[in-house]
């Protein structure tokens, strides 16, 4: 039987340990976080999962320690799996199984190396992302590639409906590679890297709408980061104004000014940058969700087809 160490976290996780455990693979030891008292946990417990099938789980702050590649070392496993661990391992852990050790990356690798690819592909509006299994090396996401498997992006996708799809994919994805992998055989195609890309983590402060931006890379942004993320927003009037969803509705420019928010119809529009209209259509306030009646009222304007510009903040 094909033994392995995994290292887990988050639904893409939690499905791929389930393709292994399907599989027939022996997963002698699970490394996985504990979740963070100041995140929203929207998602599956790869814990949970684990103990469910009796696999002995442990949660290192740090899993490149000597200790924990001696614990590995002698279980002797013949892979290493990772999926969506969020700590770098170094080469003291990846040297250890002779089959080599396996990731998986939410992207088209060479595309989006990094932290967040599916945020990221979906802020920079890409119409195409997926899921790749590939060797790990210490360059981050750097490895010759298993597989991947394409996912579509929707013009109104938010990260959230693109990481369910990335996740089917990756499930997917290693379902297809382990027959071959099991027989040991290396499945291998190597990155070029100078064809790609490289994207760093975000911070809920990344979130800032620029109301000077296209309203399509507005738009994205909203997408990018709306919930179960931190959304995106903007002070105004020394209130915090979350957007969670946006609809694009003009094609061409208009030509009505800077930007700001207007309500024609008695719904909320922001004017963008470029001269086109955004709907508002998910607003919220001080913890609460707005109309345009509410949202005028905030800001101590009764009458709609007055603009509140942008720069009144």
């Amino acid at each position: 039987m094909t033994s392995a160490v995994v290292f887990a976290y988050h639904n893409v996780g939690v499905r791929c340990l389930s393709v292994l455990l399907k599989h027939g693979i022996d997963v002698r030891l699970m490394l996985t976080h504990d979740d963070h008292p100041n995140e929203t946990i929207w998602f599956d417990s790869v814990k949970e999962l684990a103990q469910q099938h009796g696999i002995e789980t442990i949660t290192p702050l740090d899993s490149n320690t000597q200790d924990c590649a001696d614990r590995i070392r002698k279980l002797a496993p013949d892979f290493i799996f990772s999926f969506y661990y969020r700590s770098m391992l170094q080469a003291s852990v990846l040297s250890i199984p002779p089959q080599g050790a396996v990731n998986m990356h939410g992207s088209l690798l060479p595309k989006y190396r990094g932290r967040v690819p599916v945020n990221w592909a979906v802020i920079r509006g890409e119409t195409e992302t997926g899921a790749t299994l590939h060797y790990m090396v210490e360059k981050p996401d750097a490895g010759d590639i298993v597989a991947q498997q394409a996912v579509a992006i929707g013009p109104d996708d938010t990260a959230f409906d693109v990481f369910g799809k990335v996740t089917e994919a990756a499930a997917a994805v290693l379902d297809a590679a382990l027959p071959a992998l099991l027989r040991g055989e290396r499945i291998a195609r190597p990155q070029n890297l100078s064809e790609g890309s490289y994207y760093g983590g975000r911070k809920p402060e990344d979130g800032r709408i620029d109301w000077h931006k296209s309203a399509q890379e507005i738009h994205n942004l909203v997408r990018g980061v709306a919930p179960p993320y931190p959304s995106a927003f903007f002070d105004l009037g020394g209130h915090r104004v979350k957007i969670l969803r946006t609809k694009r509705i003009t094609e061409k420019p208009m030509d009505i000014g800077s930007p700001g928010i207007i309500a024609p119809q008695g719904k909320l529009h922001a004017v963008c940058g470029d001269g086109r209209l955004l709907e508002l259509i998910d607003v919220e306030i001080a913890g609460e969700r707005v109309d345009a009646d509410r949202f005028y009222a905030f800001f101590g304007v009764q009458s709609f087809p007055q603009k509140i510009p942008f720069e009144a903040t």
